[in-house]
């Protein structure tokens, strides 16, 4: 596609790059990070990025996880250096279904899934299908990193979608973002909207996604075939554990909405990070990973845990 990253260039020096492979599956090309399990009956764990982002998201967090389980970590259809998806096949079911074929063909199953934002979605949308399967799923664990479940309230819930679905549409929309984005504004504003702060290397990084005119147009194809009222009318039915970690000065998504998500299922356990923002996992990987490893039974000795919300544990 005109404007994809390409991995001789963009990927040179891309984190992790050793631990990259390259797979094709049913007709989705696919960028893949992994580690294996660390010692025999170590379990795996999926890490799903959100809206544009990438594998490099992960980039502090999955060495710390890494001594504890495996790691499978995809780019997403249509961002990074994952090929687009098809027509029509970039929403939550359709990227969930994806997902579902790329363990597939890996064979993993994975254990739990940490999904940011809305990888958080995909994975829900994925659980809820297991969870309806004719046979009892597999014990697994979900964590939703600042997890966009829920539709935006508001002004921005009515605009958002047919925004999005406009700008997808246009084929000059993504060519114009990734030109704005080298004038460096856009980027300082979106990242600055998050509540995060990033490193250098952080910020150069989604730089270069930006720049992409492929993956900014991977980007709005998601965003403008999510549909998340469908997906909080579904959520009660899940049954798979869901813990919501959220970074208490998220800019994106309001940390208010992980107690709407526990009105609509009660079992999920809300976990408070005062001081991040919404790439809480980038800016403090060490403090994710103890909560993570915490709660997944995988406690690394002497390792400190943010404190859970009331009603967590």
């Amino acid at each position: 596609m005109p404007g994809a990253l390409l991995w001789g260039d963009d990927g040179a020096h891309w984190p992790h790059r050793t631990h990259s492979q390259f797979l094709q599956v049913s007709g989705q090309h696919w960028h893949v990070q992994s580690w294996p399990p660390p010692r025999p009956g170590a379990p795996t764990w999926l890490l799903l990025h959100g809206t544009g982002a990438s594998t490099h998201s992960w980039r502090g967090l999955a060495p710390l996880l890494a001594p504890h389980v495996g790691l499978v970590a995809p780019d997403l259809p249509g961002h990074g250096f994952s090929g687009p998806a098809p027509i029509g096949r970039a929403g939550m079911e359709g990227m969930a279904q994806a997902v579902r074929m790329l363990l597939r063909e890996l064979g993993q199953a994975p254990a739990a899934t940490v999904g940011h934002s809305a990888g958080a979605a995909i994975a829900v949308r994925w659980r809820l299908r297991e969870d309806a399967g004719s046979s009892p799923a597999p014990a697994h664990t979900l964590f939703g990193l600042n997890a966009a479940l829920l539709p935006l309230q508001g002004l921005a819930g009515t605009l958002f979608s047919p925004a999005a679905k406009l700008l997808a549409l246009n084929p000059l929309a993504p060519h114009f973002f990734s030109w704005h984005a080298t004038q460096g504004r856009m980027l300082a504003r979106l990242l600055g909207s998050t509540g995060s702060t990033l490193d250098a290397e952080g910020a150069a990084l989604y730089r270069r996604l930006i720049e992409s005119p492929a993956h900014v147009a991977g980007a709005l194809a998601m965003m403008a075939q999510w549909d998340l009222p469908a997906l909080a009318r579904d959520l009660p039915a899940l049954r798979t554990m869901l813990h919501m970690v959220v970074g208490e000065a998220d800019g994106t998504i309001p940390p208010g909405d992980a107690a709407r998500v526990q009105r609509l299922q009660p079992s999920a356990q809300v976990h408070r990070l005062p001081g991040l923002g919404h790439l809480a996992h980038e800016e403090a990987p060490a403090r994710l990973a103890a909560l993570l490893l915490r709660l997944g039974g995988l406690q690394a000795p002497g390792a400190a845990s943010p404190h859970p919300a009331p009603g967590g544990p």
